[in-house]
């Protein structure tokens, strides 16, 4: 439970990182919602590892490059299917507003995160 709860405040750590970028990103750039949100999206990634790594899970036995890879594998996949989700509410529903959009596809793919990071990545094999 414990093991949850940190990864509740890497994530809301992350989800900070990711609106408070992207809305940076869209206010500051030129660079429209879907590039600012790749790179939101790759800025939060970064931290929530740094986070879990840290106080969420104890480092894997592995390399810190072996455990990069995996982290950045399963951080992958979520980002894909987070920023597919993303990209669609976003084309579907032009009126829908990017931070709207981003709320909602983060909270589809956090719990593929959270069995990604905890069976894949900090497992103690």
């Amino acid at each position: 439970m414990r093991k949850l709860l940190r990864f509740g405040m890497a994530g809301g750590l992350g989800f900070v990182v990711d609106a408070g970028l992207l809305s940076l990103l869209l206010h500051l750039t030129a660079l429209g919602p879907f590039i600012s949100r790749l790179i939101a999206i790759a800025v939060a990634m970064a931290t929530t590892w740094v986070f879990n790594r840290t106080f969420t899970f104890e480092p894997s036995r592995h390399s810190l490059a072996v455990e990069g890879f995996r982290y950045g594998s399963v951080g992958v996949t979520a980002a894909l299917v987070n920023y597919g989700l993303y990209s669609a509410l976003l084309l579907r529903l032009p009126d829908l507003q990017p931070l709207a959009a981003m709320v909602l596809s983060t909270a589809a793919s956090t719990l593929f995160s959270f069995f990604g990071y905890s069976r894949f990545v900090f497992r103690g094999d």
